[in-house]
């Protein structure tokens, strides 16, 4: 039987006990309540601290929960009701599309798939829950950093890598699809991540008409583009996304729009 690592139990009683009882402990009372030498619960803090999970307040030393544990939770509960709400809606669009569908968050300076609905024929096909992809290149990526601050900086700071001829990686020229991007309300890849293939994807709004993720379609260029027009989607499966998107936003409670 695998054993426990002690320092990580330790870590996880202390966050316990500062999320429990007084706003704010000291390093003796948070030692004491433990079992711990100061030192220890010292180094234990002063990691947590710089990771962020554990402020310290300047005039009294004293420590309390920090913000990037409120950041983990709303993120896993955001997600969780994302997924939960986008389910109907990504199977209907699989349907009426006949394409695989994506649900994706920003994570890591990358699109997160935190849920996908295959293709409905009976072709082979790989479950890409857990899949990363790029911010620069992606339908999804570029809908993200369109409409989500936080993306549009890290999209910026992030390589932007060369998949194919058709990546756009100069700054000026990204901004330029973003700005697009945002006045038709959808993005688009065709074959600028990967050969043969095209996408195209809408955000998602929660009730603060904030951006909290993504859905898009993915297939065959020739599928999804119209006969003769390779870099021209068809206009039907835009509208389904864009409905799709906006069905799910107001079940967040985004409203109409």
């Amino acid at each position: 039987m695998a054993r426990n690592i002690q320092s990580l139990e330790r870590a996880a009683a202390m966050l316990r006990l500062l999320a429990g009882g007084e706003r704010r402990l000291g390093l003796s009372d948070i030692a004491s309540s433990l079992g711990l030498a100061k030192g220890t619960a010292h180094g234990i803090l002063r990691t947590l601290q710089q990771e962020g999970f554990v402020e310290q307040d300047d005039a009294s030393g004293r420590y309390q929960l920090g913000a990037e544990l409120l950041r983990l939770g709303t993120t896993y509960l955001d997600v969780h009701e994302l997924r939960a709400r986008a389910l109907v809606w990504t199977d209907d669009l699989a349907r009426s599309s006949g394409e695989s569908v994506y649900l994706g968050v920003l994570h890591q300076q990358g699109v997160l798939i935190v849920h996908h609905v295959f293709r409905p024929d009976d072709s082979r096909q790989v479950l890409e829950i857990g899949a990363m992809q790029p911010l620069h290149s992606t339908a999804l990526g570029k809908v993200l950093s369109a409409y989500d601050p936080v993306a549009h900086s890290e999209a910026l700071e992030a390589d932007r890598k060369a998949f194919t001829d058709r990546t756009v990686c100069e700054p000026e020229e990204f901004e330029h699809i973003l700005d697009v991007t945002r006045a038709r309300g959808y993005a688009a890849d065709v074959e600028e991540t990967w050969e043969g293939v095209a996408s195209l994807a809408a955000p998602i709004h929660d009730r603060r008409r904030m951006p909290v993720g993504a859905v898009g379609i993915t297939g065959a260029v020739e599928r999804l583009c119209r006969p003769g027009e390779e870099a021209v989607l068809r206009p039907e499966l835009i509208a389904a996304v864009r409905d799709c998107a906006r069905a799910v936003s107001r079940d967040l409670g985004a409203g109409r729009f």
